[in-house]
C-alpha cells in the first residue's frame, strides 16, 4: 500500500511516449488498486454515478482503458451488467479479465481504436483520457466512433485541465457541433493529494 507521507506516483502526470506509460502500469499493476484506494480515489464512483442518470442498466459499455478493472467493478456493482473493458497493459487486464464482471475484454493497440462505429452506444473513459495517460486526440477518435445519440463519459483531473492540448481537444468537439455536454461537475478525484477532476458526459450529436 502506498505510504501517505510520499506522493503517489508523482510522474503520473508528466508527458512521456506511450512506450513509457505502457512500461509504468505494467510495473504498477500489482499495487494499483490498493495504492489509489489509499489515497481516496472518487472518480469511478462519480462517473458512474452520472452515468446511471443517462443510460439504462442494459446497456452494452465499453470501458476504455479499463486497467485493473475498477472502475468496471463499480459499474458492475451499480448493475450495469453488459460491459466490455480494453487496455494497452497486458498485466492491467489480465487482472481486469480476472474479476468476470467484463463479458468481453481485449488488448488495445495504442493509437488505434479495433471497433466500429456504433459498436456500443456508451463509452467509459475513466481517468484515461489525460496528461501522462492517453494523449488529447484519443477524446475526438472516441467521439468518432459514436453514432448520432450515443455517450462518452469520461475524466480530466486537475493536471490535465491546465494542459491546453486537452481543454483544446474538448472545445473543438463542441465547437464542430460533433457533440454536445450534457454533464460537467467538478469534485475529488484523489483526495489526499488534494486533486480533482472534471468528469463530462457527451453526447454525439
Amino acid at each position: 500500500m502506498a505510504d501517505k507521507k510520499d506522493k503517489l506516483r508523482p510522474e503520473l502526470w508528466a508527458k512521456r511516449s506511450i512506450a513509457d506509460t505502457i512500461a509504468l502500469y505494467a510495473e504498477w499493476a500489482d499495487r494499483y488498486e490498493a495504492d489509489v484506494t489509499a489515497r481516496g480515489y472518487h472518480t469511478p464512483a462519480r462517473v458512474t454515478a452520472a452515468v446511471k442518470d443517462h443510460v439504462k442498466p442494459n446497456a452494452t459499455i465499453l470501458d476504455f482503458g479499463c486497467g485493473t478493472g475498477f472502475a468496471g467493478q463499480v459499474l458492475h456493482d451499480a448493475d450495469f451488467q453488459n460491459l466490455h473493458g480494453t487496455d494497452v497493459s497486458p498485466e492491467m487486464l489480465e487482472k481486469a479479465s480476472a474479476r468476470g464482471v467484463y463479458a468481453k475484454t481485449w488488448l488495445s493497440n495504442p493509437g488505434k481504436l479495433s471497433f466500429g462505429r456504433g459498436a456500443y452506444p456508451v463509452i467509459v473513459a475513466v481517468g484515461v483520457i489525460g496528461l501522462g495517460a492517453a494523449p488529447a486526440d484519443t477524446l475526438g477518435a472516441l467521439v468518432g466512433k459514436l453514432n448520432t445519440g450515443d455517450l462518452l463519459a469520461f475524466s480530466y483531473n486537475d493536471p490535465t485541465l491546465e494542459d491546453p492540448a486537452y481543454t483544446d481537444a474538448l472545445s473543438t468537439e463542441l465547437g464542430s457541433g460533433q457533440a454536445e455536454i450534457i454533464f460537467r461537475e467538478h469534485g475529488p478525484h484523489l483526495t489526499d493529494v488534494g486533486m480533482g477532476a472534471d468528469v463530462i458526459i457527451l453526447r454525439r450529436r
